[in-house]
């Protein structure tokens, strides 16, 4: 038989009651993944670069490509909260300014710049985050940075923790 309610009156709460059956029809938060860049990349000078976070700490539904294009195509249509994080770097105390992208579809949908005087940086973490509306099927969204540093010297995104270059996303329950 089952129990569809129990009254407050009715409740005992010295009495245990043991679940044995299903939730259905609840929403979860997926796809979702979280990658970060596994090592330190150098990069070129004031070049759009593609970031490879090639180490996954979640994949829910395998739609993160870890290996060859680095790109999540979930396959549930819906919003998606999207973040990235970039480190970028100098070895010479010049960093001007470092910038996060994130692009759907080829074509960038958020950035946000930290500018700097020069001489005065090493490195800085910069986030950005959005929403997007994602198709299911052939929807794809990708992580690029810029560093700069008005000069061609050691520029670089920094990698190896979760918590310095990082690339992210989930579905927004609605």
């Amino acid at each position: 038989m089952a129990i569809t309610k129990i009254q407050s009156e009715s409740l005992n709460l010295a009495d245990t009651y043991d679940f044995t059956g299903t939730v259905t029809g609840t929403p979860g938060n997926t796809p979702a993944f979280h990658a970060y860049l596994s090592s330190t990349v150098e990069v070129a000078n004031n070049v759009a670069t593609k970031l490879a976070a090639n180490t996954e700490v979640l994949d829910t539904n395998n739609c993160y490509d870890n290996s060859t294009n680095y790109r999540f195509t979930p396959t549930v249509a819906g919003k998606y909260y999207v973040y990235a994080s970039l480190c970028g770097s100098t070895s010479d105390y010049k960093l001007y300014f470092s910038i996060p992208k994130i692009y759907k579809n080829g074509s960038e949908i958020a950035n946000i710049s930290n500018t700097f005087g020069d001489g005065a940086v090493y490195a800085v973490d910069s986030f950005v985050a959005v929403v997007a509306d994602m198709n299911g099927s052939s929807d794809y969204l990708e992580f690029f940075g810029i560093v700069d540093i008005h000069a061609n010297l050691n520029e670089s995104f920094l990698g190896g923790s979760m918590s310095k270059t990082a690339f992210g996303a989930y579905r927004l329950i609605t």
